[in-house]
């Protein structure tokens, strides 16, 4: 039985293309898997605090160590790192903020990020512990940012997750973009716009 975790970091909800696209995916991944399980997880409904010296010392004191404080600490990111772990594959809605990733996104990435349980380092060198999973991003930006083109060079959202989630250790993942969403504010119509971009997304979640 598979396990998909759903994430979803935009803020507009009825108007996000980056919800739509995932809702999509979901649907399509559970027909194609009837038998298989699907955990929500809304970012944007999640109270996630940055990170602190303190939540970073405790990270970093081994397990059997650590004090009844610092295991409090660490209680949330622990939950979150179980979805991951139990996940078989993920994806991921997320909409260009100021040419990058949402703020809850970046919140969230700081308390999955740990030393010794998504990655560890052996001989200095890093090593990623997130192994053998299937991650879908799906990428909703108001302007147009494909290679080659003028503002490309302004795209930092797929070059930041494919780094970060390379460094903890998944490999296999794939980016589809919705580019040119503030089309939308200027009367294009959501339907003709989102056609191909569905057709993408379906097709991708009945293939995985």
């Amino acid at each position: 039985m598979s396990t998909l975790l759903h994430i979803d970091s935009s803020p507009l909800y009825g108007r996000s293309v980056s919800r739509q696209l995932t809702e999509a995916f979901v649907n399509q991944w559970k027909s194609s898997h009837p038998d298989g399980t699907v955990v929500d997880r809304d970012l944007n409904a999640t109270s996630i605090l940055p990170i602190s010296a303190e939540w970073v010392s405790a990270a970093y004191t081994p397990q059997e160590a650590r004090t009844a404080q610092q295991k409090e600490l660490l209680a949330f990111s622990d939950a979150l790192l179980a979805e991951l772990e139990q996940a078989d594959e993920y994806v991921f809605g997320v909409p260009m903020h100021n040419f990058g990733v949402p703020s809850v996104l970046k919140l969230w990435i700081g308390q999955i990020a740990r030393v010794g349980r998504t990655f560890s380092y052996a001989d200095g060198a890093p090593k990623g512990l997130l192994t053998g999973k299937k991650a879908t991003f799906i990428i909703a930006t108001g302007g147009v940012y494909d290679a080659q083109t003028q503002m490309a060079s302004f795209n930092f959202v797929e070059p930041y997750l494919r780094s970060v989630f390379g460094f903890l250790g998944v490999a296999d993942a794939t980016f589809l973009t919705a580019g040119g969403t503030a089309a939308l504010n200027y009367g294009h119509n959501r339907d003709a716009f989102l056609a191909s971009h569905l057709q993408a997304v379906q097709s991708h979640a009945q293939a995985i």
